[in-house]
Protein backbone atom coordinates (compact mmCIF):
# COMPACT_ATOMS: atom_id res chain seq x y z
CA UNK A 1 0.00 0.00 0.00
CA UNK A 2 0.94 3.51 -0.74
CA UNK A 3 1.22 5.59 2.72
CA UNK A 4 -0.15 9.09 3.00
CA UNK A 5 -0.30 9.87 -1.14
CA UNK A 6 -1.68 13.07 -1.69
CA UNK A 7 -4.82 12.21 -4.23
CA UNK A 8 -7.88 10.66 -3.29
CA UNK A 9 -9.13 8.21 -5.79
CA UNK A 10 -11.75 6.46 -3.41
CA UNK A 11 -14.17 9.01 -2.33
CA UNK A 12 -17.85 8.16 -1.60
CA UNK A 13 -17.15 4.68 -3.73
CA UNK A 14 -20.03 2.74 -4.16
CA UNK A 15 -22.04 4.54 -1.03
CA UNK A 16 -22.30 7.98 -1.38
CA UNK A 17 -24.42 10.15 1.25
CA UNK A 18 -27.97 10.91 1.11
CA UNK A 19 -27.31 15.11 0.15
CA UNK A 20 -30.98 15.31 1.90
CA UNK A 21 -31.56 17.94 -0.38
CA UNK A 22 -34.81 20.71 0.58
CA UNK A 23 -37.92 19.45 -0.22
CA UNK A 24 -36.61 15.83 -1.07
CA UNK A 25 -35.45 17.13 -4.01
CA UNK A 26 -33.80 14.47 -6.86
CA UNK A 27 -31.26 16.79 -7.83
CA UNK A 28 -29.19 19.66 -6.84
CA UNK A 29 -28.94 21.92 -10.02
CA UNK A 30 -26.19 24.43 -10.04
CA UNK A 31 -26.36 27.22 -13.14
CA UNK A 32 -22.20 29.34 -13.95
CA UNK A 33 -22.37 32.05 -15.56
CA UNK A 34 -18.01 33.01 -15.95
CA UNK A 35 -17.51 36.36 -16.03
CA UNK A 36 -14.09 36.96 -17.19
CA UNK A 37 -14.15 39.32 -20.06
CA UNK A 38 -11.16 41.94 -19.69
CA UNK A 39 -9.04 40.30 -17.14
CA UNK A 40 -7.83 37.94 -19.83
CA UNK A 41 -4.12 37.71 -21.13
CA UNK A 42 -3.26 41.33 -22.77
CA UNK A 43 -0.01 42.84 -23.16
CA UNK A 44 -1.63 46.54 -22.18
CA UNK A 45 -1.94 44.79 -18.93
CA UNK A 46 1.66 44.14 -18.87
CA UNK A 47 1.39 40.41 -20.29
CA UNK A 48 4.16 39.53 -22.33
CA UNK A 49 1.22 38.47 -24.54
CA UNK A 50 -2.35 38.63 -25.93
CA UNK A 51 -5.33 35.87 -25.21
CA UNK A 52 -5.88 32.86 -27.33
CA UNK A 53 -8.11 30.59 -24.91
CA UNK A 54 -11.51 30.11 -25.52
CA UNK A 55 -12.15 32.74 -28.04
CA UNK A 56 -13.93 30.94 -30.69
CA UNK A 57 -11.22 29.67 -33.40
CA UNK A 58 -9.42 26.65 -31.76
CA UNK A 59 -5.40 26.75 -32.05
CA UNK A 60 -5.50 30.42 -32.12
CA UNK A 61 -1.67 30.98 -31.32
CA UNK A 62 -0.98 33.65 -28.68
CA UNK A 63 0.32 36.67 -29.88
CA UNK A 64 4.01 37.39 -28.18
CA UNK A 65 4.29 41.33 -27.21
CA UNK A 66 0.87 42.42 -29.77
CA UNK A 67 -2.34 43.10 -29.16
CA UNK A 68 -4.81 40.57 -30.56
CA UNK A 69 -7.63 42.78 -31.57
CA UNK A 70 -9.81 39.88 -33.00
CA UNK A 71 -9.51 38.50 -29.81
CA UNK A 72 -10.48 41.79 -27.40
CA UNK A 73 -13.71 42.03 -29.61
CA UNK A 74 -14.88 38.34 -29.05
CA UNK A 75 -14.38 38.76 -24.91
CA UNK A 76 -15.86 42.07 -25.54
CA UNK A 77 -19.28 40.80 -26.78
CA UNK A 78 -19.41 38.82 -23.89
CA UNK A 79 -19.42 41.39 -21.54
CA UNK A 80 -21.27 44.57 -23.98
CA UNK A 81 -24.19 41.64 -25.17
CA UNK A 82 -23.89 37.77 -24.05
CA UNK A 83 -23.64 37.87 -20.32
CA UNK A 84 -26.74 40.52 -20.47
CA UNK A 85 -28.42 38.02 -22.64
CA UNK A 86 -27.52 34.94 -20.36
CA UNK A 87 -29.06 36.77 -17.21
CA UNK A 88 -32.62 38.26 -19.12
CA UNK A 89 -33.02 34.03 -19.19
CA UNK A 90 -32.63 33.49 -15.64
CA UNK A 91 -34.22 36.80 -14.42
CA UNK A 92 -37.07 36.07 -16.83
CA UNK A 93 -37.64 32.44 -15.32
CA UNK A 94 -36.81 34.22 -11.47
CA UNK A 95 -34.28 31.77 -11.59
CA UNK A 96 -30.69 32.78 -9.61
CA UNK A 97 -27.34 31.39 -10.89
CA UNK A 98 -23.78 31.66 -9.19
CA UNK A 99 -21.01 34.37 -10.93
CA UNK A 100 -17.79 33.39 -11.04
CA UNK A 101 -16.49 36.96 -11.40
CA UNK A 102 -12.88 37.94 -12.20
CA UNK A 103 -12.15 40.94 -10.41
CA UNK A 104 -10.63 43.35 -12.57
CA UNK A 105 -13.53 42.37 -15.22
CA UNK A 106 -15.84 43.61 -12.92
CA UNK A 107 -13.79 46.80 -12.20
CA UNK A 108 -14.23 47.46 -16.08
CA UNK A 109 -17.91 47.16 -15.86
CA UNK A 110 -19.04 47.93 -12.50
CA UNK A 111 -22.92 47.94 -13.69
CA UNK A 112 -23.09 44.14 -14.52
CA UNK A 113 -21.44 43.78 -10.83
CA UNK A 114 -24.90 45.44 -9.79
CA UNK A 115 -27.53 43.44 -12.20
CA UNK A 116 -25.82 40.30 -10.57
CA UNK A 117 -26.64 42.02 -6.95
CA UNK A 118 -30.19 43.32 -8.13
CA UNK A 119 -31.22 40.27 -9.56
CA UNK A 120 -30.25 38.23 -6.61
CA UNK A 121 -27.63 36.20 -8.24
CA UNK A 122 -24.29 34.97 -6.20
CA UNK A 123 -20.95 36.23 -7.08
CA UNK A 124 -18.28 33.99 -6.45
CA UNK A 125 -14.66 34.89 -6.81
CA UNK A 126 -13.24 33.63 -10.05
CA UNK A 127 -9.38 35.38 -8.97
CA UNK A 128 -8.31 39.02 -9.95
CA UNK A 129 -7.61 37.30 -13.29
CA UNK A 130 -8.30 35.08 -16.17
CA UNK A 131 -4.61 33.92 -16.36
CA UNK A 132 -2.99 30.74 -15.28
CA UNK A 133 -1.77 30.85 -11.75
CA UNK A 134 -0.17 27.60 -11.76
CA UNK A 135 3.67 29.43 -12.19
CA UNK A 136 2.68 32.41 -10.38
CA UNK A 137 4.65 33.36 -7.42
CA UNK A 138 2.68 32.25 -3.63
CA UNK A 139 3.13 36.12 -2.84
CA UNK A 140 1.63 37.34 -5.87
CA UNK A 141 -1.68 35.00 -5.55
CA UNK A 142 -2.07 36.09 -2.46
CA UNK A 143 -2.44 39.23 -3.67
CA UNK A 144 -4.43 38.97 -6.33
CA UNK A 145 -6.87 36.87 -4.49
CA UNK A 146 -7.15 39.77 -1.86
CA UNK A 147 -7.53 42.24 -5.05
CA UNK A 148 -10.32 39.95 -6.33
CA UNK A 149 -12.39 39.93 -3.11
CA UNK A 150 -11.91 43.90 -2.52
CA UNK A 151 -13.26 44.20 -6.38
CA UNK A 152 -16.86 41.96 -5.58
CA UNK A 153 -17.00 43.55 -2.56
CA UNK A 154 -17.13 46.74 -4.21
CA UNK A 155 -19.10 46.43 -7.27
CA UNK A 156 -22.09 44.15 -5.40
CA UNK A 157 -21.88 45.16 -2.68
CA UNK A 158 -21.25 41.54 -1.22
CA UNK A 159 -18.22 39.84 -0.24
CA UNK A 160 -17.24 36.34 -2.18
CA UNK A 161 -17.67 33.27 0.24
CA UNK A 162 -16.86 30.89 -2.99
CA UNK A 163 -14.26 30.89 -5.10
CA UNK A 164 -13.11 28.67 -8.14
CA UNK A 165 -9.89 30.07 -9.57
CA UNK A 166 -10.29 27.97 -12.39
CA UNK A 167 -6.45 27.40 -13.84
CA UNK A 168 -5.53 27.40 -10.24
CA UNK A 169 -1.77 26.57 -8.31
CA UNK A 170 -1.08 23.65 -6.28
CA UNK A 171 -1.27 26.78 -3.99
CA UNK A 172 -4.86 27.65 -4.42
CA UNK A 173 -7.10 26.06 -1.65
CA UNK A 174 -3.89 26.98 0.69
CA UNK A 175 -4.68 30.25 0.36
CA UNK A 176 -7.86 30.50 -0.09
CA UNK A 177 -8.16 29.23 3.25
CA UNK A 178 -5.59 31.37 4.79
CA UNK A 179 -7.71 34.67 3.60
CA UNK A 180 -10.91 33.77 5.57
CA UNK A 181 -14.01 34.51 4.39
CA UNK A 182 -14.89 31.49 1.88
CA UNK A 183 -16.87 28.54 2.98
CA UNK A 184 -16.28 26.49 -0.10
CA UNK A 185 -14.34 26.09 -3.11
CA UNK A 186 -15.27 24.93 -6.55
CA UNK A 187 -11.46 23.78 -8.07
CA UNK A 188 -12.57 20.51 -8.50
CA UNK A 189 -14.09 18.05 -10.94
CA UNK A 190 -13.52 15.31 -9.51
CA UNK A 191 -17.60 14.08 -8.00
CA UNK A 192 -21.27 14.89 -7.90
CA UNK A 193 -21.07 15.66 -4.61
CA UNK A 194 -19.57 18.05 -2.20
CA UNK A 195 -16.96 16.89 0.16
CA UNK A 196 -14.83 17.94 3.05
CA UNK A 197 -11.14 18.57 2.84
CA UNK A 198 -8.31 19.37 5.44
CA UNK A 199 -6.39 22.59 4.90
CA UNK A 200 -3.54 23.39 7.37
CA UNK A 201 -5.55 21.91 10.03
CA UNK A 202 -8.84 23.29 8.63
CA UNK A 203 -11.95 21.31 7.54
CA UNK A 204 -12.99 23.51 4.36
CA UNK A 205 -15.47 22.64 1.82
CA UNK A 206 -15.19 21.48 -1.81
CA UNK A 207 -17.93 22.08 -4.40
CA UNK A 208 -17.02 20.12 -7.67
CA UNK A 209 -17.18 21.90 -11.09
CA UNK A 210 -17.94 20.51 -14.31
CA UNK A 211 -16.16 20.97 -17.53
CA UNK A 212 -18.43 18.28 -19.74
CA UNK A 213 -21.63 20.43 -19.07
CA UNK A 214 -19.95 23.27 -20.25
CA UNK A 215 -20.34 25.86 -23.39
CA UNK A 216 -16.71 26.49 -23.43
CA UNK A 217 -16.96 23.06 -25.50
CA UNK A 218 -18.09 25.63 -28.53
CA UNK A 219 -14.36 27.07 -28.44
CA UNK A 220 -12.98 23.18 -28.06
CA UNK A 221 -12.62 20.75 -30.57
CA UNK A 222 -14.67 18.22 -30.68
CA UNK A 223 -16.93 20.37 -28.98
CA UNK A 224 -20.30 22.01 -29.58
CA UNK A 225 -21.12 22.45 -33.17
CA UNK A 226 -24.62 23.84 -32.50
CA UNK A 227 -27.22 24.58 -29.70
CA UNK A 228 -28.68 21.33 -30.58
CA UNK A 229 -25.74 19.54 -29.28
CA UNK A 230 -25.01 21.42 -26.15
CA UNK A 231 -29.07 20.84 -25.28
CA UNK A 232 -28.90 17.06 -25.89
CA UNK A 233 -25.92 16.61 -23.56
CA UNK A 234 -27.64 18.72 -21.06
CA UNK A 235 -30.50 16.96 -20.89
CA UNK A 236 -28.65 13.42 -21.04
CA UNK A 237 -26.45 14.39 -18.12
CA UNK A 238 -29.85 15.94 -16.23
CA UNK A 239 -31.83 12.42 -17.11
CA UNK A 240 -29.06 10.13 -15.71
CA UNK A 241 -28.40 12.00 -12.83
CA UNK A 242 -32.41 12.95 -12.27
CA UNK A 243 -32.96 8.81 -12.32
CA UNK A 244 -30.26 8.16 -10.06
CA UNK A 245 -31.86 10.44 -7.60
CA UNK A 246 -34.45 8.70 -6.60
CA UNK A 247 -31.90 6.25 -4.76
CA UNK A 248 -29.11 8.37 -4.42
CA UNK A 249 -29.46 11.99 -5.27
CA UNK A 250 -26.46 13.93 -6.46
CA UNK A 251 -25.52 17.93 -7.85
CA UNK A 252 -24.87 19.13 -11.86
CA UNK A 253 -23.57 22.04 -12.37
CA UNK A 254 -23.97 23.92 -15.86
CA UNK A 255 -21.02 26.58 -17.23
CA UNK A 256 -22.02 28.99 -18.92
CA UNK A 257 -19.63 31.97 -20.68
CA UNK A 258 -21.34 35.53 -22.19
CA UNK A 259 -19.33 35.21 -25.17
CA UNK A 260 -19.67 31.95 -25.70
CA UNK A 261 -22.99 30.59 -24.24
CA UNK A 262 -23.97 34.64 -24.76
CA UNK A 263 -24.63 34.57 -28.71
CA UNK A 264 -28.15 34.62 -29.73
CA UNK A 265 -27.75 30.61 -31.83
CA UNK A 266 -26.63 29.19 -28.60
CA UNK A 267 -28.36 30.96 -25.91
CA UNK A 268 -31.72 29.14 -27.32
CA UNK A 269 -30.32 25.93 -26.21
CA UNK A 270 -29.86 27.55 -22.48
CA UNK A 271 -33.84 28.45 -22.60
CA UNK A 272 -34.98 25.31 -23.76
CA UNK A 273 -33.06 23.60 -21.22
CA UNK A 274 -34.30 26.02 -18.12
CA UNK A 275 -38.19 25.56 -19.68
CA UNK A 276 -37.25 21.49 -20.08
CA UNK A 277 -35.55 21.47 -15.78
CA UNK A 278 -38.69 23.60 -14.62
CA UNK A 279 -41.15 21.17 -15.60
CA UNK A 280 -39.87 19.16 -12.33
CA UNK A 281 -41.35 19.95 -9.01
CA UNK A 282 -37.99 17.59 -7.45
CA UNK A 283 -35.23 19.39 -8.33
CA UNK A 284 -33.39 22.14 -6.61
CA UNK A 285 -32.37 24.93 -8.86
CA UNK A 286 -29.66 26.79 -6.83
CA UNK A 287 -26.43 29.20 -5.95
CA UNK A 288 -23.41 27.07 -5.00
CA UNK A 289 -23.57 29.17 -1.68
CA UNK A 290 -26.84 27.80 -1.50
CA UNK A 291 -24.96 24.11 -1.45
CA UNK A 292 -22.18 25.02 0.83
CA UNK A 293 -24.78 26.10 3.78
CA UNK A 294 -27.53 22.96 3.09
CA UNK A 295 -24.21 20.63 3.09
CA UNK A 296 -22.51 22.47 6.40
CA UNK A 297 -25.53 22.23 8.00
CA UNK A 298 -26.68 18.57 7.07
CA UNK A 299 -23.56 17.17 6.17
CA UNK A 300 -21.38 18.68 8.61
CA UNK A 301 -17.39 17.53 8.86
CA UNK A 302 -16.49 14.77 10.87
CA UNK A 303 -12.93 14.10 12.11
Amino acid sequence: MIENHPRDMIGYGANPPDPKWPNGARLALSFVLNYEEGGEYNILLGDAHSESYLCEIVGLPELEGKRNCFTEDIFEYGSRAGAWRILRLFNERNLTLTVYAVGLALELNPEIGRAFADGGHETASHAYRWINYADMSEEDERDDIRKAVAAIKKTTGNRPVGNYTGRYSPNTRRLIVEEGGFIYDSDAYNDDLPYWVVVEGKPHLVIPYDLCNNDFKFSLSPGWMSADDFFQYLKNSFDVLYDEGEIAPKMMSVGLHGRLGGRPGRASAIARFLDHVQNYDDVWICRRMDIAHHWIENSPYKA
